[in-house]
């Protein structure tokens, strides 16, 4: 076992070099448009003000808003994490659309790694949305786009491969990661279920929370004695269970 698990942890850990080097952030140019710059606080971030420590909560959504102003969107639930802020973007309708980080250090908000990147329909890296603004792409499309995936690929993945193609940042890299086993439509409930069964799987004496429906995907707190724990995500397709395992210790929370 420990001989299949060591080489997995060290391609998790390049693969985890390799993003830190490509990570970059848009920001506005004086013309009001975006602009590619390079950016040490995430992978593909957006900068919103970036530069401003955040210093609570409400710093967090305020630049998380700025952020989802963007893309005609408004924020829910916020999160402090150890390592960083968490938040919901919602729809105007309150249909929630995709989760965001904000680095407490630069203000620098960005799409929340693993399933709101990979699994999001809508929003994520292989689906159709394209930043308003920014001419084009930059996280998908269907004809690529620099961070994107897509039919042709772009140098993050899509179905030709790309730079990071092949099923590497889907989460089958990650130790925290199970491949999914549905043969059809996962429901909220089949989530809940898929969770647990995961969580047990871990020796965890931790519960699920009610899931959170994103385009493609559930979220759901992971809870001990009531509080919240952390989080996991589960494919709505597959049934692909994937811990947020970059949060860190919860520390507070503050709802819509």
């Amino acid at each position: 076992m420990r001989s299949k698990t060591l080489p997995l942890l060290v391609l998790v850990a390049a693969i985890a070099g390799l993003v830190a080097s490509v990570g970059w952030a848009a920001t506005r140019d004086g013309a009001g448009g975006w602009m590619m710059q390079r950016s040490g606080a995430g992978m593909m971030g957006y900068s919103a003000n970036g530069g401003e420590r955040v210093r609570g909560l409400a710093d967090a959504k305020r630049q998380a808003q700025r952020f989802a102003d963007r893309l005609d969107l408004k924020v829910g639930e916020v999160m402090r994490f150890s390592n960083q802020y968490y938040a919901e973007l919602e729809e105007r309708d309150g249909r929630l659309a995709t989760e965001v980080l904000v680095e407490p250090e630069t203000g620098t908000v960005f799409l929340e790694y693993g399933p709101a990147m990979m699994w999001n329909t809508r929003y994520g890296m292989m689906s159709d949305f394209r930043l308003r603004g920014s001419g084009g792409g930059m996280m998908g499309g269907s004809n690529g786009g620099m961070m994107g995936g897509g039919s042709n690929g772009g140098m993050m993945g899509g179905s030709t491969g790309g730079m990071m193609g092949g099923g590497m940042m889907d989460g089958s890299a990650d130790p925290t990661w199970t491949p999914g086993i549905a043969t059809g439509a996962v429901s909220p409930q089949k989530a809940r279920a898929l969770a647990t069964r995961w969580l047990a799987g871990q020796s965890s004496e931790a519960t699920i929370g009610e899931p959170d429906v994103f385009p493609g995907y559930y979220t759901l707190h992971v809870l001990k004695n009531g509080r919240i724990a952390g989080m996991l995500s589960v494919n709505a397709s597959t049934g692909a269970v994937w811990s947020h395992w970059w949060h860190g210790r919860f520390v507070s929370m503050l709802e819509e």
